[in-house]
């Protein structure tokens, strides 16, 4: 809960109340803690405190149940409870409604989110694809044709239509961009096809999300909350934490430097947040820790939900100066090696054991330690979490779907553009090259044909004139032969009359 007068977010009270302070709320924030102790209420109390205080929220909502926060919560004995006990009438805390947006990869449940291939980038594709190092080194060359060709990847087919290009003529590229294995171009093919199969060719594509539209605000100068549903994108894990961690590379991109600021220009939550770290490269790590280091600078908080503070690198983990740690179970050794780190790392409070106490936590208790106004973590703090103002329940339908259609982003998002990109370039080439290649073979054709017919005519004529020259050779050697005849006829006839006279 935003306290104005103070300029402090209350978030609960033990033996004290414990704030957060805003100028520090851009060091980070960790908050963990075993399933159904109470990480999401801890979520809601922040991000509705963020938008009193006029900062911008993102959410991703896995489980359906931040949708709520569009409507105002309701009384129950336990939030009635809670207001007794921590004496919140006196501080005006009444129920409320947030400014929500709805966001949908799949286009369902909130305005769609789509990011072009070029922008998502071939290191973060890479990840998405599963592809080795060589594979991944094929996909960068082709990222980098594609570049200086000034071809587009918009969605998957222009990057199918680049990735056969690039193999057809991969003898031409080999001395400029290095070797392309036609074994890589296919591998990379099927990972493309699988990656359709679990929506990717939904959420690649035009119009990209503009992720300045999420800095915003009410007419009351509450800032917007952005909640992208999850349930659906979530069972394709992969997909979720590259998508999240896109949005993050983002937004890191279109901040300016803003050094210390009295409060940030955006906060960002990441749930189940070892998604972003699973199976991860080092390298990938290390573009994470770097960039949640710089992105402070920029005014931007970031917060990552999870069960154990073991999900998080520790080199991650190490920028994170605010902390909310709800209970865990240590069932076995790894979970009490677990519980031990997770304990070490809060400065010690005298007056109770950490360890203990984090396994005895109840639903809505935490152990709290954030920086103070000089930047030093506090002691740790056992705490109960302030009640959330907004509803507990998730929205019906019909709320959220009022909620997108009221919202000014609606006809910016509702349709999906498909502009002139690689794929039509490609295949209007290959189209040309294939009715060039096809008007040469006609050429070719009526070439051979007509020497064909030149030839046939000439052997045409060849024969008549043969057949000339013998008829007109069979002539002369019948009339030779008949004037003989004629002549040896005469001689005999003129011998028999001879010999009749004579006799």
């Amino acid at each position: 809960m935003y306290l104005k007068d103070e300029h402090k977010v209350w978030l609960g009270t033990g033996e004290k109340r414990v704030y957060l302070e805003p100028g520090m709320a851009n060091r980070h924030g960790l908050i963990a803690g075993a399933t159904g102790t109470g990480k999401t209420v801890t979520l809601k109390v922040l991000a509705e405190a963020f938008s009193d205080m006029g900062v911008p929220v993102f959410l991703g909502d896995i489980k359906g149940d931040l949708t709520g926060m569009c409507n105002a919560g309701k009384e129950t004995k336990h939030i009635r409870r809670s207001i007794d006990n921590m004496g919140l009438d006196k501080v005006g805390y009444d129920y409320a409604s947030y400014p929500a947006r709805f966001f949908d990869v799949y286009g369902e449940k909130g305005h769609p989110v789509r990011t072009t291939v070029s922008s998502m980038g071939p290191e973060l594709l890479s990840r998405l694809l599963g592809l080795t190092p060589v594979q991944d080194g094929v996909l960068r060359i082709a990222f980098r044709i594609a570049d200086d060709e000034g071809l587009v990847l918009s969605d998957l087919k222009d990057l199918r239509a680049m990735m056969q290009y690039v193999g057809d003529n991969a003898k031409e590229y080999k001395l400029t961009y290095g070797n392309i294995s036609s074994q890589s171009v296919g591998a990379i093919q099927r990972a493309l096809l699988a990656l359709e199969d679990e929506g990717g060719n939904i959420f690649f594509g035009e119009p990209e999300l503009e992720l300045s539209d999420w800095i915003d605000w009410d007419e009351n100068g509450r800032g917007v909350m952005n909640i992208l549903e999850c349930q659906e994108l979530f069972q394709h894990p992969l997909l979720y934490g590259t998508f999240l961690l896109w949005m993050l590379s983002e937004i890191y991109e279109m901040f300016p430097e803003a050094g210390d600021l009295e409060k940030p220009k955006l906060a960002f939550f990441f749930d189940e947040a070892h998604l972003l770290f699973d199976d991860a490269p080092k390298a990938l790590v290390e573009t994470v820790e770097r960039m949640v280091r710089l992105i402070r600078s920029k005014g931007v908080s970031v917060w990552f939900i999870t069960q154990q503070p073991s999900d998080i690198p520790d080199s991650v983990l190490s920028q994170i100066g605010n902390r909310v740690q709800h209970g865990l179970r240590a069932y076995t050794p790894a979970d009490q090696k677990a519980l031990r780190a997770a304990a070490n790392s809060f400065r010690t409070n005298p007056n109770f054991d950490t360890e203990e106490t984090l396994v005895a936590l109840g639903v809505g208790e935490a152990l709290v330690s954030v920086l103070d106004e000089k930047g030093v973590p506090t002691i740790v703090e056992k705490v109960g979490i302030l009640p959330p103002q907004s509803s507990m329940d998730a929205a019906s339908e019909a709320d959220v779907e009022f909620a997108i259609k009221q919202s000014p982003l609606f006809e910016k998002y509702a349709k999906t553009v498909d502009e002139k990109s690689a794929y039509e370039i490609i295949t209007e080439q290959m189209e040309k090259e294939a009715e060039e290649e096809k008007e040469a073979a006609e050429k070719e054709a009526k070439e051979k044909e007509k020497e064909k017919k030149a030839k046939e005519k000439a052997k045409k004529t060849s024969s008549k004139a043969t057949q000339k020259a013998t008829s007109a050779f069979n002539k002369t050697v019948n009339s030779a032969a008949n004037t003989i005849g004629r002549e040896v006829g005469k001689k005999i006839v003129r011998g028999i009359f001879d010999t009749f006279f004579k006799g």
